[in-house]
């Protein structure tokens, strides 16, 4: 007889090996030439989800998340309501943002009048 109260396994796993076999597979999946099947696509994202809910945090993990960019998009949606966009590259967010500003001075200068001219002065 099952008890009302099983709980999940108490200790994160450390082996990262399921988890790197699936990853790998969604990458191939993603990258595939030929049309891929949506019960497969699911089928794989849905092992991917249940092994990063038993993986423990840290460095190993980080590493495959880098090395596969569709596992770590699963992962970053996984743990959106925690971290939100944690895993996403804050290069191109940054340059973006930079870009911005820089155009908006340019417009503001462009904007204002110059003041000799409008003076009388010079």
């Amino acid at each position: 007889m099952r008890s009302m109260n099983t709980t999940h396994n108490q200790s994160p796993k450390t082996d990262l090996a399921v988890a790197q076999v699936l990853a790998q597979l969604l990458e191939r999946l993603e990258h595939s030439a030929v049309p891929v099947g949506a019960e497969q696509y699911r089928s794989v994202v849905e092992h991917l989800v249940h092994e990063f809910e038993e993986v423990a945090p840290g460095a190993d993990l980080g590493r495959l998340l880098d090395a596969y960019p569709a596992a770590s998009e699963v992962y970053e949606n996984l743990n959106y309501q925690h971290a939100g966009l944690c895993r996403s590259a804050l290069d191109a967010s940054l340059a973006a943002e930079l870009s911005a500003k820089e155009a908006i001075a340019r417009a503001m200068r462009t904007a204002e009048p110059n003041k000799d001219t409008t003076n009388g002065e010079g």
